[in-house]
């Protein structure tokens, strides 16, 4: 099967299973008891009716208007598939719809409207914008989508935007300063060359106008060549930018240009017409998925050039993301009643500002950087730069009040920034960061049961995502014949211990682990015997560098597969026990919990060294560990010898690390919950912080707890991970899910790469 195959078959079936489309309606009240449906319907629901109908302004305090965008298409430019129609641009809107909730925390009804009549498609939304607290346009064709937005703008009191214009203009804006700042170039001075004259093309220059520059110094062009005042096949929105040059190709008109904006097809422009560019040129190929030129080739072609594109595996990506979720946000915050210019203009200058600012190490780590600064690579923040909820919709909602469109101003911006970082947690970026870091240097990771369907289904994914390079493990006749019935026809390597072309190396390593173990009752022979065995040959692997990382767990219980694993590898410098966390990813937000799996009931010391280990791992995620020592008593409340197990470990992390932010014993729910620990117990060190890491007197408790969550919540449980361990070895839950296993090959990837550079900085 094909690459392209592949990746259609995953495509439709991610759409398609278990439940069809990608979005759904949650409840947000309780809806258990004969009392909770009387007030959710009737009679109680006439209550809030009757407060609507005395105030209409009341609707946003008792429905969820005020947090509900509409994304609106009728499928006539969608993405680059063109005028599909309404139904087929669903798939998108709903994608849509997903990124206004991971991203702001902002619910969506997609709406596909059924016409391509300029009146009756703004009467459609006219007729049901009293349900929505704002409406989002999406991939409506030029020139009607500039006439829709228009009149929609005119005749709603809600904020309206076509994100496809404002979005990229928006994001390139702030891009475009910075980069004219580092050029040392005047946005008045600069002449601009641009490709393409759709909606999105026409709302970048109309914002670049905005910021100073100059009509006569706009060359643009579509696919019948340059904007002239002697065609008559241009727009109103396009006419705006006819020149009265006399430019008879894009080539022609790139020489000694300072801009080059692309918002068109892929591959028009070449090297030499770069290197014809004016000095310290700034080039934004932003047609996707294939720029108007490629990055390697257009960064080759002159080393003073600043380029950005709207592909994620390039330096600067000029995403949307980065702006309609978090300018919704801020609009939606103060009820504007509009998105106008000044808040459009807010948020280029805030996203222009936090690329000046000092990058969090969660984002240095996410995209494997030692540290991200601002220059030529770095003009735009990164889509996963948790700052973004916490810059873009304040500096939106003021401008909102300060313009005069907001309804309900902000009054308290201290309270304002806590509720954003709430909603930051319902954003659980951390799986998508651990994929992109992992890919970013994937690592030779031994699956130790490959010939498991699926154990073989994860090393396919790793394989296809590009986050790992498989070594399959186990019998090489049945795994064969599993590749074949999944479609996994990659050439990857594949290792069967028990094999006669594996003889050799069960000897080599047989002798190896002999000299280790040979004064502890192990022959020779009984060595190569254990080297035959998948667990014992995949550590010797690891441990001799012929692997990077091990996985293993899925098919036999825990402690017959970290035997080997400890007898091989062995423990870190300085460890004497090793312990395991679990990663759950919850509504809140990350959360790390140990011991999940290794030490049943340890002592207060080992407690504290459990403690560390893990605040060792939650950095590795870029994470400032808060960490919570668990306890069915709160500070000294029970005397009894297991709440000062809890008490003894804190007080030896408080003498022996002093930087920790770490504290108890305490109760699940204090710990949880800051507002109950703030109150009650002020003198924590942990009051007034949100808790990140929860470490358990015993193994009882951690692995109840992790489970639960991860049932009752339906939360991603990424673990065990390992902690203390020599080498990356990490070991599965039996019977873990394809998904886990995935996001577990991430982490060996991580890990390899962390002690990787740790072994590079010593050598240095």
């Amino acid at each position: 099967m094909s690459q392209q195959n592949k990746r259609r078959r995953e495509a439709l079936v991610y759409h398609a299973k278990p439940k069809p489309g990608k979005i759904a309606v949650v409840p947000t009240k309780k809806y258990s008891s004969q009392r909770d449906l009387a007030l959710a319907y009737s009679p109680g629901v006439a209550e809030p009716c009757l407060e609507i109908e005395k105030d209409i302004n009341n609707v946003y305090k008792y429905t969820a208007k005020g947090n509900l965008v509409a994304v609106i298409s009728n499928g006539t430019a969608v993405l680059g598939l063109g005028d599909i129609g309404p139904e087929a641009s669903k798939p998108v809107m709903e994608g849509k719809g997903l990124l206004f909730k991971i991203f702001a925390g902002i619910d969506v009804f997609d709406i596909e409207v059924g016409t391509k009549d300029v009146d009756a498609f703004i009467e459609t939304v006219k007729n049901i914008s009293p349900t929505f607290g704002g409406i989002n346009l999406e991939d409506i064709k030029a020139p009607e989508a500039f006439e829709i937005e228009r009149r929609l703008k005119e005749e709603l009191d809600i904020p309206v935007m076509h994100d496809d214009q404002h979005g990229t203009a928006i994001i390139s804006a702030a891009a475009m300063l910075n980069a004219l700042e580092i050029a040392g170039k005047r946005i008045e001075d600069v002449r601009i060359v641009v490709s393409g004259a759709g909606s999105a093309a026409i709302s970048c220059m109309n914002l670049y106008h905005l910021l100073g520059a100059k009509l006569e110094n706009i060359a643009m062009f579509d696919i019948n060549g340059l904007l002239k005042e002697d065609r008559i096949d241009l727009s109103p929105e396009q006419f705006k930018f006819k020149s009265k040059e006399s430019f008879n190709t894009l080539a022609e008109a790139m020489v000694n240009a300072d801009v080059f904006l692309g918002l068109s097809v892929g591959n028009i422009v070449t090297p030499t017409m770069i290197q014809s560019m004016a000095s310290d040129p700034i080039v934004f190929a932003m047609a996707n998925p294939t720029p108007e030129i490629d990055y390697d080739v257009a960064i080759a072609s002159r080393p003073d050039l600043i380029m950005a594109t709207g592909r994620s595996d390039h330096p600067n990506q000029v995403n949307n993301v980065l702006g309609f979720p978090f300018i919704f946000r801020g609009a939606l915050d103060v009820r504007a009643t509009a998105i106008n210019e000044a808040m459009k203009m807010a948020a280029v200058k805030a996203l222009a500002q936090l690329a000046k600012e000092p990058v969090p190490e969660q984002v240095n780590i996410a995209y494997g950087e030692t540290r991200f600064t601002f220059g030529r690579d770095y003009i735009i923040p990164k889509p996963f730069d948790p700052r973004l909820i916490t810059t873009i919709p304040p500096a939106v909602a003021k401008a909102a009040m300060e313009s005069g469109v907001a309804k309900e101003p902000i009054k308290d911006w201290a309270v304002y920034h806590d509720e954003l970082l709430e909603r930051l947690g319902e954003d659980n970026k951390i799986v998508r960061l651990l994929m992109d870091r992992a890919r970013r240097n994937p690592k030779r990771i031994v699956f130790a049961e490959s010939d498991q369907l699926d154990v073989l289904k994860a090393a396919q994914i790793a394989h296809e995502e590009g986050i790992a390079i498989p070594v399959l493990l186990g019998n090489r006749d049945v795994i064969l014949e599993l590749k074949e019935e999944i479609g996994f026809d990659a050439d990857v390597e594949i290792i069967d211990p028990k094999s006669d072309e594996e003889k050799a190396h069960v000897a080599k390593y047989g002798e190896i682990y002999w000299e280790s173990r040979k004064r502890k009752g192990i022959t020779l022979y009984a060595a190569q015997k254990l080297l035959r065995q998948r667990d014992y040959f995949a550590s010797m692997m690891v441990s001799q560098g012929d692997a990077d990382g091990m996985l293993s767990g899925f098919s036999r219980s825990y402690p017959s597969v970290i035997k080997p694993v400890l007898e091989v590898i062995g423990t870190a410098p300085g460890v004497q026990k090793v312990a395991a966390c679990n990663l759950m990813v919850t509504s809140k937000g990350p959360l790390f919990l140990a011991d999940t799996s290794i030490n049943i009931d340890p002592n207060a010391k080992e407690l504290a060294k459990i403690a560390q280990m893990t605040s060792t791992a939650v950095r590795m995620f870029g994470l400032e560990p808060v960490v919570a020592m668990m306890s069915y008593s709160n500070f000294g409340s029970s005397t009894h010898e297991k709440a000062k197990t809890v008490s003894d470990a804190v007080s030896y992390l408080h003498r022996n690390f002093p930087e920790l932010i770490v504290d108890g014993e305490v109760q699940a729910d204090f710990a949880l919950n800051r507002d109950m620990l703030q109150s009650k117990f002020p003198f924590s060190k942990l009051a007034g912080k949100k808790v990140n890491t929860l470490v358990f007197s015993n193994i009882d408790s951690a692995n109840i707890t992790y489970k639960m969550i991860k049932e009752l919540e339906n939360a991603d449980n990424i673990g065990p991970i390992m902690l203390g361990m020599r080498k990356p070895v990490h070991i599965l839950q039996l019977g873990a899910s394809v998904d886990e296993m995935v996001h577990m090959t991430a982490i060996t990837v991580i890990d390899a790469q962390k002690k990787e550079n740790f072994f590079n900085k010593q050598q240095e």
